[in-house]
């Protein structure tokens, strides 16, 4: 039986393309025609929500927000209109751990099972199939998805239960983002001081400075290539999550909290479709100067 895939944009559409090659049938939705076709070409079949609910026993979404996720599964021709029981729904969007929970309650009580599936790893991530998982849901349900998931990433792990993934994904942005703030921090210091900044990244990337978020923005804010791989808008939605969720627990975050301010400032000054490798820009501004290959 066909597997569906709602959502076709810069992460879905090579996620989709990697299990189309792996030999897996798949109905598809976006609200992009050219999305859309762009999968058919590559040996997917075109259907409505509502169809994929009922021709599919296994659906992936991965969506711009929560919101947008369960008008998808709950609006008036969604796919959990047509979904059996014993189906089940994986959603990779980047959403709060109460949108999961509620879209888990409200599919178990129609018999169908829900993992929510965040991603790492951004666009090169989606187009290699190294993506990283972290997964919240029942385990039985877990394990139905995860041949998938083996597809589209190199590793998936069950967190613990529902909204768990979606907690995880919450930790990772405040990570991975405070990080590319501190990078850009840093890096416009060297600049102004004078130093070349390639050398100042060949110099520390081998130290406890080095990391992944260093190796992957450092090389392409001196290049000035902030073509999205991840757009800061995703990134201003999910540490926004992460403020809603911080309140809510009474958890103070004032380094994430600091850091949607700079990504208000981004917004203002119309950078959301860039890469978020392009926080850069807001400290660049403060101090007259550009990180750039000399």
């Amino acid at each position: 039986m066909a597997a569906g895939f709602i959502g076709l944009g810069i992460m879905g559409g090579p996620m989709a393309e990697n299990l189309l090659k792996n030999g897996v049938e798949l109905l598809v939705y976006d609200l992009d025609p050219d999305a859309v076709e762009r999968a058919v070409k590559a040996g997917a079949k075109a259907a409505g929500q509502k169809e994929i609910g009922e021709r599919c026993q296994i659906v992936f979404t991965i969506l711009p927000k929560g919101d947008v996720v369960k008008e998808v599964l709950f609006g008036e021709d969604g796919v959990a209109q047509g979904l059996s029981k014993g189906s089940i729904v994986c959603d990779m969007s980047s959403v709060t751990p109460v949108e999961s929970r509620d879209c888990f309650e409200r599919l178990k009580a129609q018999g169908v099972g829900f993992v929510d599936a965040p991603v790492s790893g951004g666009e090169p991530g989606a187009k290699n199939g190294t993506l990283a998982f972290m997964a919240g849901g029942e385990e039985g349900d877990f394990k139905r998805v995860l041949p998938y998931l083996d597809i589209m990433g190199a590793s998936a792990l069950l967190v613990g239960g529902s909204g768990s993934g979606s907690v995880t994904k919450l930790a990772n942005q405040i990570i991975v983002n405070n990080t590319i703030a501190v990078i850009s921090e840093a890096f416009v210091l060297a600049v102004k001081a004078g130093a070349d900044p390639l050398k100042v990244y060949q110099a520390i990337k081998g130290g406890l400075a080095g990391s992944a978020v260093l190796e992957a923005k450092l090389p392409m804010i001196v290049e000035r290539d902030f073509a999205p791989g991840g757009k800061i808008s995703i990134n201003h939605k999910d540490i926004r999550n992460v403020l809603d969720t911080a309140h809510a627990l009474d958890v103070p975050v004032p380094y994430s909290a600091q850091l949607f301010e700079i990504l208000q400032s981004m917004k203002v000054h119309g950078h959301m479709d860039e890469d978020h490798g392009g926080i850069v820009q807001y400290f660049e501004h403060l101090a007259d100067v550009t990180v750039e290959k000399r």
